[in-house]
């Protein structure tokens, strides 16, 4: 008689694996979800350090194809794959693990949106450490025209051989402005969102199939997405603005004083609505990814709890 198959082991919530696994989900759900619109955010990026560049998106990508090809229209995609994936698997990863710590062992009574918030902005702070090389090899690739580099490899030799290592970490402390209120508004509102959802649905979130919670998860996420996607736009631009156009040994406070003198309030803006529809449909899409993943290890959806 054949041997009966055992029923594969449930991985136990918040264990080492539990938490590995979210660390996996992460790395599945932001690196080639943000390589994926390369070509948005290649002109997002341009169009904010110069708004004059193109007239609008499609004249952007069409003058970049007829001069680049489709090469050019993904210039930076190396480093945004593998930096966003760094970063998909401190800032998941991490905020699951803060998340347990705060709110069911260090602070059990404390109130679940300042969980959210004090764990999202904790992972993120490590997560964007992960990120900040990659991020200023990207941002000096679609910024710079003819290009700083056309390969993530060529793109970090350059900054090391120019700079050292310490100008792949010049951008940290706007990347820190930028991402971890981001991240803050990200995760917080994906919460609320999916929690009001089940609330206005009427009924609890177990009582739903596993589809159906996902795609809750999906419009959460897009909520999520466009309320942090105006929050962070301003440290966006200047992060930017920093890595084109930082002078060498010149202090952070200073550039970003001469850069806003030469912007203003409303230069802080630029891009905004190419930047809501990338932020917006990226987060959905992350957050569908990252929760089908769980789901697919027999793991609960985030949120609504």
């Amino acid at each position: 008689m054949a041997e009966k198959l055992k029923p594969q082991k449930k991985i136990e919530l918040f264990s080492g694996t539990y938490f590995g696994a979210c660390t996996l989900g992460g790395i599945i759900a932001c690196g080639p979800t943000h390589a994926s619109v390369t070509p948005l955010d290649l002109v997002k990026c341009r169009r904010q350090v110069d708004p004059k560049i193109y007239k609008s998106n499609l004249q952007g990508w069409s003058k970049i194809y007829k001069g680049e090809g489709l090469r050019g229209v993904f210039l930076g995609w190396s480093p945004t794959f593998v930096g966003y994936a760094f970063q998909g698997a401190g800032k998941y990863g991490l905020y699951e693990v803060f998340k347990y710590a705060y709110g069911e062992k260090a602070f059990p009574n404390t109130n679940k949106t300042l969980v959210y918030l004090g764990a999202s902005a904790s992972a993120e702070f490590f997560a964007d450490i992960f990120l900040c090389p990659f991020e200023a090899i990207k941002v000096r690739m679609q910024t710079s025209v003819p290009p700083f580099a056309h390969t993530l490899r060529e793109g970090w030799g350059k900054v090391v051989r120019e700079e050292g290592f310490a100008g792949l970490y010049k951008g940290l402390y706007p990347l820190w402005a930028r991402q971890i209120p981001y991240t803050m508004c990200k995760f917080a509102t994906f919460e609320e969102a999916v929690s009001q959802i089940y609330g206005f649905l009427g009924s609890p979130k177990d009582s739903y199939g596993k589809l159906a919670q996902t795609g809750v998860s999906f419009a959460g996420g897009y909520i999520a997405g466009v309320a942090c996607a105006v929050i962070s736009h301003p440290a966006d631009v200047m992060v930017s603005k920093l890595n084109n156009d930082r002078k060498a040994g010149e202090a952070a406070t200073k550039a970003i004083g001469r850069i806003y003198g030469n912007i203003g309030f409303a230069g802080l803006w630029n891009g905004l609505p190419v930047r809501i529809a990338m932020i917006g449909t990226l987060t959905a899409f992350q957050w569908l990814i990252y929760d089908s993943f769980k789901v697919a290890l027999g793991l609960p959806t985030t949120g609504g709890h």
